[in-house]
């Protein structure tokens, strides 16, 4: 049996690894530390969290909770070496980072079928594979899968702007539009007008906020001062001038406010993130100002004062593909059947849609292995749904996203927010019982 390659042992890699040999098959995991190291691992082991050491919400009734329910119930590896090696994080699931690491990689090492291979993979490999090299993919492979890909559909710097909960928005503010009244009966956009007064106060507030500082290998990168210009943060243009920003991204042009009939001095437009509206993306605000600068500013707006936030904006170094153009729902190549992203660079974002990711490559995989078609997971699940946005996502807009309810279809039955887990969470599970009772791998 010729082994499969599993290209990166971060915390995908890792996963996909066990469940494919876990399956019978034959496994080269390969990593390229400490023979060549990033500028973000301080380690050599498998599974190393580079950045927070947290999993995330383990209540059973928050979108990382029904995750993990999730991940429990398709028998993942690396979720119970997790849990065995937790520190005291309130409702979250936080780890001890080192023992953890050394833990996945003993487990990793001993089982009979995996060989750990400590060598750079330069190009992508033919035939069945995943690719799990995550955000910090080296140059030479890069460079393969921009081949494989086109050039326009791999990113270097990701720069992202505010997502917001769409039941937590002020609508008495906001008004449906879209520009020159296109599709004027429905609009493509939620529009939040501002006056004179309530613009120039933002762009004051903007400008004596706090920022995040890059990072030295961020600011070092030479692609960096290419494409930051191209997607520049929101403070940085605010400071090329007072109108900077009322002829870019806060423009008002073609548009009207339908409650005064006449053109705002200035708009912040909201474009849905999913196809169930439930997540809006606060459009041209990518920034780099620090999270608590970040919920103060915006709530001070119209529209916004008690907007929860599913993510907050942030600009950095990252490698993830323009998944909706080249993948599946199953992670895997549409152009080449058995070929399979996992992790980060799919755009599914967060230690434990990593971890899923790892281990939904290696189903698919394995129903190719088996010669079968690869079954989607249930979208009703958080998994299954994060899949579905990886594949469906507006593009070229796509953007990474982390466990969220926002990425499920809305619940049948109406429910309050405060019994939305629990009846999201229900849902998952029976639906994710009725898939595996299908026979659909485990």
């Amino acid at each position: 049996m010729k082994p499969v390659p599993v290209i990166g042992a971060g915390l995908a890699g890792s996963e996909a690894a066990w469940q494919l040999a876990e399956a019978g098959i034959l496994v080269h995991l390969y990593e390229m530390r400490p023979l060549v190291k990033t500028p973000a691992h301080q380690g050599e082991d498998c599974a190393e969290l580079v950045c927070s050491n947290s999993l995330g919400s383990h209540l059973p009734d928050r979108a990382g909770g029904v995750l993990m329910a999730e991940l429990r119930a398709l028998q993942c590896h690396l979720l119970p070496i997790a849990e065995a090696h937790a520190v005291p994080a309130g409702g979250a699931l936080a780890v001890d980072r080192i023992p953890f690491a050394k833990a996945v990689t003993k487990s990793l090492e001993a089982h009979p079928l995996i060989t750990l291979i400590r060598e750079e993979v330069l190009t992508i490999p033919d035939g069945l594979c995943i690719v799990a090299s995550g955000p910090l993919t080296s140059e030479a492979l890069s460079r393969s899968i921009e081949k494989l890909s086109g050039k326009d559909h791999l990113s270097f710097f990701d720069a992202i702007a505010p997502v917001v909960l769409g039941d937590s928005l002020n609508r008495d503010s906001i008004f449906k539009a879209s520009r020159w009244n296109k599709n004027a009966d429905e609009g493509d956009y939620l529009n939040i007008p501002l006056n004179k007064e309530a613009y120039q106060t933002f762009i004051n507030n903007l400008l004596q906020a706090e920022c995040h500082p890059l990072k030295d290998f961020e600011a070092s990168d030479p692609r960096a001062k290419i494409f930051f210009e191209r997607c520049l943060p929101i403070e940085i243009l605010a400071a090329r001038g007072e109108d900077s920003l009322r002829f870019g991204p806060m423009r008002p042009v073609g548009l009207e406010d339908p409650r005064t009939g006449k053109r705002p001095y200035a708009v912040i437009q909201l474009r849905a993130e999913n196809l169930s509206g439930s997540l809006y993306n606060l459009v041209g605000f990518q920034t780099h100002l620090k999270y608590g600068e970040q919920e103060r500013i915006l709530r001070s707006l119209p529209g916004l004062e008690n907007v929860e936030f599913e993510r907050l904006g942030s600009m950095h170094r990252n490698t993830f593909l323009d998944s909706p153009r080249l993948l599946t729902s199953c992670l895997e190549w549409r152009e080449r059947h058995g070929l399979f992203f996992a992790g980060q660079i799919t755009g599914m974002e967060g230690y434990l849609g990593n971890i899923g990711s790892g281990l939904l490559a290696a189903q698919s995989l394995i129903q190719r292995f088996k010669r079968e078609e690869p079954v989607p997971l249930p979208i009703t699940t958080v998994l299954g749904g994060l899949a579905r946005h990886v594949a469906t996502a507006p593009s070229p807009s796509f953007q990474p996203m982390k466990a969220s309810f926002g990425a499920l279809p809305p619940h049948i039955s109406p429910v309050s927010k405060k019994e939305r887990g629990q009846a999201y969470a229900k849902r998952s599970a029976d639906d994710l019982a009725r898939h595996l009772h299908n026979g659909c791998p485990q």
